[in-house]
């Protein structure tokens, strides 16, 4: 079940989440206070757990093509039975709606939305050119949605660090396409790539890595960022090589590697927030 849900992602998503809050979100707070404060620890509860249900409810639609793309997690997901996993699901989108209300009757309404946005992506969505790759990118990033609508923090910077993240799982969501494009086809999803091809795709990925250079030069040179310019500088590097590697990639190796290159980005942004002012935490105790 922990390989069904995708453990290993909610727990970075947590991580994120809080320290998106300590240093992003809520910089001006008392630390105490943003690691003690219930509503928070809700949120995040409500967040992973809804995610978590994504994850399930995936997995039940795409059980057939993962067969093809992906035989391994696939032999292991099935260990558990499609009831089972249906179970989950409706438990764990309960226990988020439960806790959300715990929060407020906005938050309900957010994470209502935010199942249903989910469900449907998995069931329709998902199979459409465009559609499917902004949907997808939009729903990864909406847990940070409900913590920046509990802080109510609108800071130019903020939107430009959201800007650079939502451009970055846009690129791989395209390079997921490129990369499970066998098992897309056999099961008649209507991807970018089988729509229009393996060219066009590497245009757009191309185009994508272009605009994402531009959050990045402006979170580099307009904002305060602390340490965590070297971040960025690491990833315009790694991205120079995606550029390259790309015109070269034509097997699903080639594009498992191009993948790996932006989780490992986006998994080193978040744990690279804790550069933007290494001191704010002693500071703030």
């Amino acid at each position: 079940m922990f390989s069904v849900i995708r453990g290993y992602n909610i727990l970075i998503i947590i991580v994120a989440q809080y320290l998106t809050s300590i240093y992003i979100l809520a910089h001006d707070i008392p630390l105490k206070k943003v690691i003690l404060d219930i509503n928070l620890f809700v949120l995040v509860l409500a967040s992973a757990a809804t995610i978590a249900g994504g994850y399930i409810i995936n997995n039940f639609y795409d059980s057939e093509k993962d067969l093809i793309n992906r035989p391994i997690k696939s032999q292991l997901d099935r260990l558990v039975n499609q009831n089972t996993k249906l179970s989950f699901y409706f438990i764990l989108n309960f226990v988020a709606i439960v806790l959300a209300s715990y929060v407020s009757f906005n938050a309900v309404v957010f994470f209502s939305i935010y199942i249903f946005g989910i469900w449907f992506y998995s069931h329709k969505l998902k199979k459409l050119p465009f559609i499917g790759n902004l949907t997808s990118a939009i729903l990864t990033i909406t847990p940070f949605f409900a913590i920046f609508l509990y802080y109510k923090n609108f800071e130019t910077v903020i939107f430009v660090h959201a800007i650079f993240l939502f451009l970055m799982i846009s690129m791989r969501e395209l390079t997921k396409d490129l990369e499970n494009i066998k098992g897309d086809l056999a099961q008649n999803y209507h991807t970018i790539p089988i729509i229009y091809g393996e060219k066009a795709s590497k245009i757009m990925l191309t185009i994508l890595t272009v605009l994402t250079l531009i959050p990045s030069y402006l979170l580099l040179y307009r904002f305060e960022i602390g340490y965590m310019y070297l971040f960025f500088y690491l990833a315009i590097i790694l991205l120079i090589l995606f550029i390259m590697l790309l015109w070269k990639s034509k097997t699903k190796m080639h594009y498992l590697i191009l993948h790996n290159i932006l989780k490992f980005i986006i998994v080193a942004g978040v744990f690279s927030i804790v550069l933007i002012n290494v001191s704010i935490v002693l500071n703030r105790i």
